[in-house]
């Protein structure tokens, strides 16, 4: 499996990164190419087309309903709704419950069909705590974690390779348990000691993301959703002070190679239209 880092920019987009989304690929023993696109904040959908053609996506899984984690579905709405190609099928959208009544409550619509077309673009599916997703080869666990609102962390599983996605989350046995022996583990770290100690249940800091990452025994850390103000050696520093494994910080257009030997690559990929 592999992740490209579509946007990893915490609460909201910065000048360098869109907000939380990340898509999941991962070639089957027959060569076809699996993609989940996992959260879609504000404005990841225009980087989402330098990596991919959204047309190719199979699922896109929102972990919860703050802006900066799906917002930017409303664009991908219109892709789908409106596309030149008359052969889309429903695209499966996983996510809380009222995902589907707030992307109408935008779009200023009573029901799910796009203005000026007669058929509904997304298969909206429900997920709760302990939710299993099956798409193709990948199975996708939901856990809810610890945020001011209704939120999933993810642990997706194939053959031996283990990924697990946090979502947004301050510490919890949810989290832990997610984490569990992963290849590698992306996981918020939107605080850091001392500055954010007043706020509780909402983030992680780079040292609590690296205590979880220690207790589960994870081979591998990516930190991720740290906000423009704060500079993303704290929250390494924090982390790699409480853990022994490699630890990073993403940047958009990174790609996250998972391998269970815990040999995982983390860099800067090429951004090509349609790749």
């Amino acid at each position: 499996m592999r992740i490209h880092v579509i946007g990893c920019n915490g609460s909201f987009a910065g000048t360098e990164s869109a907000a939380s989304s990340y898509l999941l690929e991962h070639e089957d023993e027959d060569g076809r190419t699996w993609r989940v696109l996992f959260d879609l904040g504000s404005g990841a959908f225009g980087p989402l087309q330098r990596v991919i053609d959204p047309a190719q996506l199979d699922a896109v899984v929102i972990s919860h309903l703050h802006p900066d984690h799906y917002l930017d579905i409303t664009g991908l709405e219109v892709f789908w709704a409106y596309n030149e190609r008359r052969d889309l099928p429903q695209l499966p959208v996983y996510g809380p419950a009222a995902l589907a009544p707030r992307i109408r409550a935008i779009m200023d619509r009573s029901d799910d069909v796009p203005d000026g077309v007669s058929c509904v673009p997304f298969d909206h599916r429900v997920i709760t705590d302990g939710t299993v997703i099956r798409i193709g080869p990948l199975a996708i666990a939901s856990r809810a974690v610890r945020h001011p609102v209704e939120s999933y962390g993810f642990r997706i599983t194939c053959g031996e390779e283990v990924l697990v996605y946090s979502g947004d989350s301050d510490e919890c046995a949810a989290l832990d348990e997610l984490a569990r022996g992963a290849d590698l583990f992306l996981c918020e770290a939107g605080y850091i000691e001392g500055r954010d100690d007043r706020f509780t249940g909402i983030h992680l800091t780079g040292r609590r993301a690296g205590q979880t990452a220690a207790r589960a025994g994870v081979r591998h850390l990516a930190l991720t959703h740290i906000p423009c103000w704060t500079d993303t050696e704290i929250p390494l520093a924090e982390a790699r002070a409480v853990c022994d494994m490699p630890v990073q910080v993403v940047h958009a257009f990174y790609v996250l190679e998972v391998s269970p030997a815990g040999h995982d690559t983390l860099g800067p990929a090429a951004a090509t239209a349609g790749a």
